[in-house]
C-alpha cells in the first residue's frame, strides 16, 4: 500500500517556542499606551461628517428611543444596533462630549490589536506580538480610529476575533457550550457591522491553512450555521444599503464585466496602501471604469495571474494563498459586486480594509519575521529594524490623526490632496456655512455643483446658503430642482419651504413643509419650521400642536420655545408667552435674539429691571442688537 503523501505546514507560519511569552494584560498595556500616543492629536478631534448621525439623536436617548435602536428598522442611519447600543450607553454618560467616544475608539483598537496577537499566537505565527504592534500604529487604521462613526469597525473587530478565539477553543473539545459561546460572539460582531459575515469563510481558510484539507463534518458542517447568519445580515445589509440609504441610481450603474475590472483594482489598491501608506486621505478620486481601455484589465488579470501562482505554490508553502484568500475574501462586500452608498463619492475608503489588513498583517511580518532571522548580524539586528519599522508607522499615524481634529482640516487636507472631490467641496462649503462663513461657503458650494450637476445634496446646500444670505429668489429654482431629482429629499422640502416663505408664497410654503414632515415625521426642526409658518398665516392653534409635538420629542430644544413664546408674543398673549421666552433663554442663554425677546415680554408686562438685564445681555453679546439698543433707551431714564 502507497503510503499517504503528508504536507508540511508552511515554515513561514509556524514560530519557535517562547521561553517566556509576555503576559496578556502587559501586551494590552503596551499596545494602548502606543495607541493613545499615536493618536492624540485626534483625541480631542470634533464631530465629522456623519457623526451627528451616530451619536445618539435626541428622540433616541431615552428607554423607548433605546427599543428603537433594536426594533425600529430605520431609526438609525444603519441596521446595527449593538453599534448604537453602544453609542446610546456611551452618550448616557458622557453626552456630546468627543473626547469620550474618542478614547472609547482607541480602546477597542487597542483590544483588537491584543486578541490579534492572542490569535496568532494561538496559531503558533511567527511574528505575532509585531503584527499585533504593525496592526495598532499602521496609519490605514486611522480614518477607523479617528472617525467617531467608525466605532462599527474598532468594536465589531473586537467581536469578530474574540469569536474566532472561541472558535479555536471550542475545535479543541467540540462541547456544545463553547459552541454556544462562539456563536454569541459571532451574533455579537454581525450587530456592529455585517462585514464581519466573511468568518465563517476566513475560519475555513485558517482550517485549511493548519491542515491541508477541509473535512466536511469537522470544519465545514459545525460552520453551517454561521455562514447562514452571515448572509442573512449580509443580505440585509444590501438591501438597507439600497432602499433605506440610497445606493442605486445612475451612479452605481455598472456591468458585470466592469464590476470584475473594479474589484481587481481595489484589491491592488488596498495591498498597496498597506505596505507603502503615503497619501492617504478621506476621499479618494473616483475612478472611471471602462472595460474599453485595456489597461484596466491589468488589475485583475495580474489578481488571477497571483492567485493562480500561490495555488501551485500551496503544495510547497499555504501561507501565501491563505492570506491572499483571507484577504480578498474579506473584502468582497466592497469589491464592487454589490452598490454601497459611498461608491457615489469614491470606490475605495482606508476603512474598508481595517478588518481585511489583519490576515495579510499577519503573513507579512510573519514572513518578515522569517526573513530576518536568516539574515546574518547580530541578534539585536531584527528587534532594532522592527522598533525602526514600528516608529516610522507611528509617526506616519500621529501625523494622520491631525487631520481628523475638525471638519474643515480634514476637508481642506483632503481637496489639497483630491481638489476635484466634489462631496469634500460639498463638506467643507457646508461645514463653512454652519460656522456661519457664508460668503466662504458659496465657492466651495458652486464648485461643487460643477462637479456633481444632479446631486440633489448639493443643490440643498447650496440653497440653504443662499437663503440664509437672504437671497431666497436665488435659492428657489436649486431648490425645485432638487425634490424633482430627489422626490423623498425631506430635507430639500425643508429648505424650499423656507425659501418659498420668503418669497411669499406661503401656502406653497407650507405644503412644502408638510411634505417634508411627511417624509420624515422625527425631524423636529422641520416640525419647528411649519409651526412658526401656520403661526405667520395666522393659524395659531394648530402652530401650537406642532411645538407641542417638538419638544415631546426633544424636550430641550431651545428654537421651539422661542417660536411658540414668540407666536404669543405677535398675537398679544404676553403672559402666556413669557414662560417659554424664559425657557429658550435658559436653554440658549448665549443667543441674543432671544434674549431680546424675552426682554421685549418682560418690558411689556412692566418688569423693567428684569427687561434691562436681558437687553444688557443680549449686547454683550452683539454690541450692535439693534432690538436691544432701542429696548434699553426705552428703559434709561431721560434727563
Amino acid at each position: 500500500m502507497r503510503p499517504n503523501r503528508s504536507v508540511s505546514p508552511p515554515a513561514v507560519a509556524v514560530s519557535p517556542p517562547e521561553s517566556k511569552p509576555w503576559p496578556v494584560s502587559l501586551i494590552f498595556f503596551l499596545l494602548l499606551v502606543v495607541c493613545l500616543t499615536a493618536y492624540y492629536p485626534a483625541l480631542t478631534g470634533e464631530l465629522l461628517w456623519d457623526d451627528e448621525g451616530h451619536v445618539t439623536l435626541p428622540e433616541l436617548q431615552s428607554w423607548s428611543g433605546l427599543a428603537r435602536i433594536w426594533f425600529e428598522v430605520g431609526a438609525t442611519q444603519q441596521y446595527y444596533p449593538l453599534l448604537h447600543t453602544a453609542f446610546w450607553i456611551e452618550h448616557a454618560i458622557w453626552g456630546d462630549a468627543t473626547l469620550g467616544y474618542h478614547l472609547v475608539n482607541v480602546l477597542w483598537h487597542a483590544t483588537a490589536a491584543c486578541l490579534l496577537a492572542t490569535l496568532l499566537r494561538r496559531l503558533a505565527l511567527r511574528g505575532a506580538l509585531l503584527a499585533a504592534f504593525v496592526f495598532a500604529l499602521h496609519p490605514v487604521c486611522v480614518e477607523s480610529v479617528a472617525w467617531i462613526s467608525e466605532q462599527k469597525n474598532t468594536l465589531s473587530t473586537v467581536f469578530y476575533l474574540a469569536a474566532a478565539l472561541a472558535w479555536l477553543r471550542f475545535e479543541d473539545d467540540r462541547r456544545p457550550s463553547r459552541y454556544a459561546i462562539a456563536t454569541v460572539w459571532f451574533v455579537a460582531a454581525l450587530l456592529t457591522k455585517s462585514v464581519t459575515a466573511t468568518l465563517p469563510a476566513a475560519l475555513l481558510v485558517v482550517a485549511w491553512w493548519r491542515r491541508g484539507r477541509l473535512s466536511w463534518r469537522n470544519d465545514v458542517a459545525p460552520l453551517a450555521l454561521w455562514l447562514v447568519l452571515g448572509v442573512a445580515a449580509g443580505l440585509g445589509t444590501v438591501w438597507f444599503e439600497s432602499e433605506q440609504i440610497g445606493a442605486k441610481g445612475d451612479d452605481f450603474t455598472l456591468s458585470l464585466l466592469e464590476r470584475g475590472l473594479l474589484a481587481g483594482r481595489v484589491i491592488w489598491f488596498y495591498l498597496g496602501k498597506l505596505v507603502w501608506p503615503a497619501e492617504l486621505i478621506f476621499f479618494y478620486p473616483r475612478w472611471t471604469i471602462d472595460a474599453a481601455d485595456a489597461w484596466q484589465w491589468i488589475y485583475p488579470v495580474a489578481a488571477l495571474g497571483v492567485l493562480t501562482a500561490f495555488f501551485v505554490w500551496s503544495r510547497r508553502n499555504r501561507a501565501p494563498l491563505a492570506a491572499a484568500l483571507f484577504f480578498g475574501g474579506t473584502l468582497v462586500p466592497v469589491l464592487g459586486f454589490v452598490n454601497v452608498y459611498p461608491f457615489v463619492f469614491s470606490y475605495v475608503a482606508d476603512h474598508f480594509q481595517y478588518l481585511a489588513s489583519l490576515g495579510m498583517i499577519a503573513f507579512l511580518t510573519a514572513a518578515a519575521t522569517k526573513a530576518t532571522a536568516r539574515l546574518p548580524g547580530p541578534r539585536w539586528g531584527a528587534p532594532t529594524m522592527a522598533v525602526i519599522v514600528l516608529l516610522v508607522l507611528g509617526t506616519l499615524t500621529w501625523r494622520q490623526s491631525g487631520m481628523y481634529r475638525n471638519p474643515t482640516t480634514l476637508y481642506e487636507t483632503t481637496l489639497a490632496r483630491n481638489p476635484d472631490s466634489w462631496v469634500a467641496r460639498l463638506n467643507l462649503g457646508t461645514t463653512l456655512a454652519d460656522a456661519g462663513r457664508l460668503h466662504e461657503s458659496l465657492p466651495h458650494l458652486r464648485r461643487a455643483l460643477e462637479l456633481k450637476p444632479n446631486s440633489a445634496e448639493v443643490l440643498n446646500s447650496l440653497g440653504d446658503a443662499l437663503n440664509r444670505l437672504n437671497r431666497p429668489q436665488d435659492a428657489l429654482p436649486l431648490l425645485q430642482r432638487a425634490v424633482q431629482l430627489q422626490p423623498r429629499f425631506a430635507v430639500a422640502y425643508n429648505t424650499l419651504g423656507i425659501a418659498l416663505l420668503a418669497n411669499g408664497r406661503g401656502d406653497e410654503g407650507v405644503a412644502a413643509l408638510k411634505r417634508s414632515l411627511e417624509l420624515q415625521p422625527d425631524h423636529v426642526l422641520v416640525r419647528v419650521n411649519l409651526g412658526w409658518a401656520l403661526a405667520n398665516q395666522g393659524q395659531v392653534a394648530e402652530s401650537i400642536v406642532h411645538y407641542e409635538q417638538a419638544l415631546r420629542q426633544q424636550p430641550n430644544l431651545a428654537d421651539a420655545e422661542f417660536k411658540w413664546g414668540l407666536t404669543y408674543a405677535r398675537h398679544a398673549r404676553i403672559r402666556e408667552a413669557l414662560p417659554h421666552l424664559a425657557r429658550a433663554v435658559e436653554l440658549q442663554p448665549d443667543h441674543p435674539d432671544m434674549r431680546h425677546a424675552y426682554g421685549r415680554a418682560l418690558m411689556e408686562l412692566g418688569k423693567r429691571s428684569e427687561a434691562m438685564t436681558q437687553f444688557q445681555e443680549a449686547l454683550a453679546l452683539n454690541p450692535d442688537h439693534p432690538g436691544a439698543l432701542d429696548g434699553l433707551n426705552t428703559l434709561r431714564p431721560t434727563r
